[in-house]
């Protein structure tokens, strides 16, 4: 696949700095779900995961996004409220998901299921990531990696139920949809 080049104006979710892609440029993804790139922000490269936006109505076409980090704003001199050039190839090569610490620890109580988290992909390992993220309590959320547990002990490979279409990420999205800036 090509290039993707486009202009977008970064903006703020709560404290986050978002990147959210135009809907022509998200158009041309080879998928409406989450996917890998690689890109730059104003000539400073990057790799990251970008997610889907949720959004699914007459009204307004599907997108992607993604929170920049820090070092990568810095280095673009890139704040909220800036316009940045971007380039995005999408790439088949799955980057390692930061492993959030509770599910680090209840992995660590079951050789069995951390066994298979390993053998797993890391794509697999984003499907499960974002399903036990994509809840509002930590109730629910503690209640969701003890299923995955349970799930990974019995050999299943990915979180089933779970629509990748969809923005998982609380902090940002309101029912399964991206919040607007």
């Amino acid at each position: 696949m090509s290039k993707i080049d486009f202009k977008t104006k970064l903006f703020k979710i709560n404290s986050w700095t978002i990147l959210k892609l135009p809907e022509s440029a998200s158009a041309i993804l080879p998928s409406r779900g989450m996917l890998m790139v690689a890109g730059t922000i104003n000539g400073v490269a990057f790799k990251t995961l970008i997610e889907p936006d949720g959004r699914y109505s007459p009204d307004h076409k599907p997108s992607h996004w993604f929170r920049p980090d820090k070092k990568l704003l810095d280095d673009a001199h890139a704040k909220a409220g800036d316009n940045v050039q971007v380039s995005l190839v999408p790439s088949k090569e799955w980057i390692e998901p930061e492993v959030p610490a509770d599910l680090k620890k209840a992995l660590s109580t079951s050789p069995k299921a951390q066994s298979l988290w390993y053998d797993i992909t890391a794509m697999a390992r984003w499907d499960w990531i974002r399903w036990i993220r994509a809840v509002k309590t930590p109730k629910t959320r503690q209640k969701h990696i003890e299923v995955a547990l349970d799930k990974l002990n019995k050999g299943m490979r990915r979180p089933c139920c779970f629509n990748r279409n969809l923005c998982s990420e609380p902090y940002v999205s309101h029912n399964w949809v991206l919040r607007e800036p």
